[in-house]
């Protein structure tokens, strides 16, 4: 299967795109084990991609760093274990501007642990539109996120 990726620059940093031609299958902030992909893709890319997924994916973006709510969810086709796809699923139901804990989201997808769910979290291929960021802590604690902690309170802020 073909592998497309491309780079978006977002007020928070440089996001890597990645399709499988048809569908996302994953969207993350470059970290410094992605300078290598980062430096090769980012020179080539000042516009839009041609493949429409991540056009699409390009608009989304768009329109979140610009405050704006995005409606039109990209093709989404994110790697992983059938219990993380749920866990991943049930993400969609948290509204932008909102939040939910671990353990209600462990309830929705019948789940004993909010550990088990924080580590499916953890492996969200498709941030921000899997809105994993959007998953505290109980008692109001941030908890953690891939990207940092300070990353995760400036999306937070910027969905306010």
């Amino acid at each position: 299967m073909p592998s497309f990726v491309t780079s978006y620059h977002s007020p928070l940093g440089i996001i890597l795109l990645h399709s499988d031609g048809n569908a996302l299958t994953g969207l993350r902030f470059v970290s410094s084990a992605d300078v290598p992909v980062a430096q090769a893709v980012v020179p080539g890319c000042s516009s839009a991609p041609e493949l429409p997924v991540l056009a699409q994916t390009w608009q989304w973006l768009d329109d979140y760093f610009a405050g704006k709510r995005p409606c039109d969810i990209p093709r989404l086709n994110p790697p992983g274990t059938d219990f993380q796809r749920r866990v991943w699923q049930s993400l969609f139901t948290i509204f932008y501007g909102q939040t939910k804990t671990y353990g209600q989201i462990a309830e929705m997808v019948g789940c004993r642990s909010a550990r088990a769910v924080g580590q499916a979290i953890g492996r969200n291929p498709i941030a921000l539109i899997i809105p994993c960021h959007r998953v505290v802590g109980a008692n109001s604690s941030l908890g953690g996120y891939a990207y940092g902690i300070d990353r995760k309170k400036q999306l937070l802020e910027l969905e306010k």
